[in-house]
């Protein structure tokens, strides 16, 4: 993302070498551990178990949408009944996110607001992308 222009140039700094972006796993690391000593422990189960499945969503509807519009895609790997196995991923996982809490999906939201707003302040102005 440091490289597309979302991020700040030195996020994309890489170790001379381990050739890992060093900057961004210390920013991501020392964020996490903020985190996880502010927040109670279910919180944070919560706050994993929605996002991770709201991202297995997206991809199982990625699946599919760029099947439709990208059928010359290099794929390296099949996915078997792909209409069914995709849209029934898709389903059972956003299924699984009604079950927690609304004070999780506040949580989300608030969240979502946050890296909106990164991005909207700027990653916009930024993006490599853009220009």
């Amino acid at each position: 993302m440091a490289d597309d222009g979302l991020l700040p140039p030195v996020m994309s700094r890489c170790h001379e070498r381990f050739k890992t972006p060093h900057v961004a796993t210390v920013v991501t690391g020392v964020g996490a551990a903020l985190i996880a000593a502010v927040f109670p422990l279910d919180v944070l189960a919560d706050l994993i178990s929605i996002g991770i499945l709201l991202a297995f969503a997206v991809v199982c509807v990625g699946v599919l949408v760029l099947r439709k519009t990208r059928p010359d895609a290099y794929r390296p790997f099949r996915v078997p009944w792909a209409p069914f196995t995709c849209t029934l991923g898709a389903l059972v996982c956003l299924g699984m996110t009604l079950a927690l809490s609304n004070g999780t999906w506040i949580r989300l939201l608030v969240w979502t607001l946050i890296g909106m707003s990164i991005y909207a302040f700027y990653g916009f102005r930024h993006s490599r992308l853009r220009q």
